[in-house]
């Protein structure tokens, strides 16, 4: 599924201002970027890899990627990828992340929900007390995308509100994550090293 032709406008031509991320338009990351610094140019990337790689090669200025969740732990990967990136962690973003159930009909009978599966392990009270199979896919946004675009009328997805609106789907239900404090720690990263401002919030990293 491809993303909206709007969804990096702009970014070529102002690589400093372009934070990548991994996942479609609509995820979680992407909201990430834009919290962080509201003047960004997001600039999606199909894994985070690919984001890493955006950074080093200059079409992006920084990455803004999760590197774990109060609830699910730590996300897969990342603690070998960032070594290995070559990359200077220069902040870090706390986010409250709110997961949603959504659909092409607001009145199917859903049988599966397809989600990162970092979301799905965030809200497996709620899908197993409802009789909801998790199946994982590569990220929130593009798991709502794909059930946009399938005729399975009990599929569903788990991602942020905005990506309903972004692919068309019916909001089910908000909020299903499995605690209402659940929070995920993003780090940004950048080819040049600095100092961050402790003023700008909480910081974990050293």
């Amino acid at each position: 599924h491809r993303a909206p032709a709007h969804a990096g406008t702009g970014r070529s031509a102002a690589p400093a201002r372009a934070v990548a991320f991994q996942g479609a338009p609509g995820c979680n990351s992407h909201r990430a970027a834009l919290e962080y610094d509201p003047a960004s140019l997001p600039l999606p990337c199909f894994s985070f890899e690919d984001a890493l790689e955006a950074v080093k090669d200059g079409r992006a200025a920084r990455a803004i990627i999760p590197i774990e969740n109060s609830q699910h732990g730590r996300v897969a990967d990342i603690h070998f990828l960032l070594p290995e990136s070559g990359l200077s962690i220069i902040g870090e973003h706390f986010m409250r992340i709110r997961h949603c159930l959504m659909a092409k009909h607001a009145d199917a009978k859903l049988t599966t929900a397809m989600s990162h599966p970092q979301a799905l392990g965030q809200c497996r009270h709620y899908l197993r007390a409802n009789g909801i199979t998790p199946i994982a896919y590569a990220d929130t946004a593009a798991a709502a995308a794909f059930v946009a675009d399938s005729d399975d009328e009990g599929a569903a997805a788990v991602a942020p509100p905005i990506a309903a609106g972004i692919y068309g789907l019916e909001m089910i239900q908000e909020g299903i994550e499995d605690d209402d404090r659940n929070t995920t720690r993003f780090v940004v990263l950048s080819r040049d090293p600095a100092i961050p401002n402790a003023d700008d919030g909480t910081l974990m990293t050293t």
